[in-house]
């Protein structure tokens, strides 16, 4: 070893030891790219360095961190200083290997590169390098390229360490055998860390799709509730984000770090994902007589043949004055049938608008429909029978919506479905919450929610962001079967009641309407007619601050 050179063996294993922790602990790729390359720095002693990763469709190597501390240059990695030089090519237009360079000499050959003085070297083009030196009035000589390697002998990248220092007097000098030994150790060791860091995005990558799989399926099984599975999420982490800033007293403790906002994401995102298994004749219903389709058309059938059953009862009445001489009975039973044909057609337009969902249907209302449903009529096997039968006077009686009670379970139970199959998945410990979240969005603060009846004391934070994310954006939603999305003015008053009725948590609905979230929202995602004009004075449950 050369005496000017020397290192302490074990210190060097210390250092390089130190350096591996370093690199296991970091979780972000771009610190992670500039620890590389830092590590390598001081470890070797060089004034300056950058670091490139393999692209592997284009075939290039892409500039990451780039440092030089005698210019104070810092670029790239957890800086937020652009690297401005575009990805160094491979191979020539023509498929021919670029070997004149010494990264891609490394990459393409696989071999650590030493250069001593990049002035005097004959083998590499350097003219780049000269170029950057008379614009900078740098002065590069001594080079050390290596490339790195994962777990399979694959190239990933490599880092290129520029202008050895002499530790003692400061001065440049030349990189020795040790330097490179050490240099292709670290490689080694920032292979692993950046491979696990590579394998670590491309599986959090394919967990995301396959949640936008389901929610993809879910969206072609149903339009009504695709929009609404991108949307939840979306606005819960607005909320989250607003939260997280508030001094309010009961929100000052929710400061999430970012491992619990990504948890609270991927619950917002699979909130739903029990609809998968919801029929989709429930999930679809426009109205309240449809199924498979729109069962109006039936009853109207019926109507129809009422009134062609007056007609000929007319008639016949007509021809029997007619053959007893009563010409004079004629124009009252034209007056008979005329009141009949209006009674019916009355009785066919109030079943059209009962079969169509609103927010509210009254008991007079209701014992109408039960009324009609008792005519009487000739059906297709000559047997009398009611107009309605008992099914379908209990659909065109509901009070609110088009869902009927057992239509209603089955709505709900996608909520235990969504908890169910979450539960059954191995979460690792950073996502234990996700099934807990997704599965509470529907709950309420006073227990009368669905499908545990959680109550104030067990309903956490971030389940009822997702309580609050899910309720507005239901109301406001325009895509939905059974209603238009209603007005921003309408859905604040709505949600300010069910904060009075503590349905809804009081300090997040504050949150939401003084930091602006739902303006936000609202001009990203809703239709320009639904942002109508807001009195934040006259929100229920919402008191303005002063």
């Amino acid at each position: 070893m050369h005496p000017s050179h020397s290192r302490d063996l074990t210190q060097c294993l210390e250092q390089l030891n130190r350096i591996g922790i370093a690199l296991s602990k970091e979780r972000d790729t771009s610190k992670l790219l500039e620890t590389i390359l830092i590590a390598a720095k001081r470890l070797l002693n060089a004034d300056g360095g950058t670091l490139y990763l393999l692209e592997e469709e284009s075939q290039s190597l892409r500039f990451e961190v780039l440092r030089s501390d005698s210019l104070q240059l810092y670029m790239g990695g957890a800086s937020g200083q652009p690297i401005p030089f575009p990805p160094i090519p491979l191979y020539t237009p023509d498929g021919q290997p670029q070997t004149g360079m010494v990264v891609t000499y490394a990459v393409l050959q696989d071999k650590t590169v030493m250069i001593d003085d990049a002035y005097a070297d004959q083998n590499f083009d350097f003219s780049g390098t000269r170029r950057f030196d008379q614009k900078t009035g740098y002065r590069s000589r001594s080079f050390l390229t290596v490339p790195m390697k994962n777990h399979e002998g694959q190239i990933i990248g490599v880092f290129q360490l520029i202008n050895a220092l002499d530790p003692e007097t400061g001065q440049v000098r030349t990189f020795s055998p040790d330097d490179r030994q050490l240099a292709e150790s670290l490689a080694s060791q920032a292979a692993i860390a950046l491979t696990n860091h590579q394998l670590l995005d491309q599986l959090q990558n394919l967990f995301e799709g396959l949640i936008q799989l389901i929610n993809t399926a879910i969206d072609h099984k149903s339009p009504y509730t695709g929009a609404h599975c991108q949307r939840v999420p979306v606005l819960t982490m607005m909320i989250a984000e607003a939260a997280r800033h508030s001094q309010h007293e009961r929100l000052k403790n929710f400061r999430p770090t970012p491992d619990e906002l990504y948890e609270l994401k991927i619950a917002g995102l699979l909130h739903d994902c029990g609809k998968i298994a919801t029929p989709v004749h429930v999930v679809d219903k426009a109205t309240k007589l449809e199924t498979l389709f729109d069962r109006i058309a039936l009853v109207d059938a019926r109507f129809e043949v009422l009134r062609r059953d007056a007609e000929i009862e007319r008639l016949k009445a007509q021809l029997a004055a007619l053959e007893h001489g009563e010409p004079a009975a004629i124009p009252a039973l034209d007056q008979r049938f005329q009141e009949q044909v209006a009674e019916l057609e009355a009785d066919r337009a109030f079943i059209r608008h009962s079969n169509i969902g609103g927010e509210f249907m009254d008991a007079a209302a209701q014992e109408r429909v039960r009324r009609i449903g008792a005519r009487r009529w000739v059906g297709p096997e000559g047997l009398e029978c009611a107009l309605l039968s008992d099914e379908e006077i209990d659909n065109l009686s509901i009070a609110r919506g088009t869902l009927n009670a057992a239509e209603r379970l089955i709505i709900q139970e996608h909520v235990s479905l969504t908890m169910q199959m979450l539960e059954a998945l191995p979460w690792p410990k950073a996502l234990r919450n996700v099934a807990e979240y997704a599965g509470s969005h529907h709950e309420k603060l006073d227990g009368r929610g669905y499908h545990r009846g959680l109550n104030e004391s067990s309903l956490p934070l971030p389940a009822r962001i997702i309580c609050l994310a899910d309720v507005f954006e239901a109301l406001t939603a325009g895509d939905r079967p059974y209603k238009p999305g209603k007005l921003l003015s309408e859905t604040l008053t709505i949600l300010g009641r069910m904060v009075e009725n503590h349905e809804i948590d009081r300090d997040l609905f504050a949150v939401f309407i003084r930091e602006g979230v739902w303006l936000d929202y609202a001009r990203q995602y809703l239709q320009p007619n639904q942002i109508d004009e807001v009195d934040l004075s006259r929100i229920p449950g919402y008191s303005v601050p002063l």
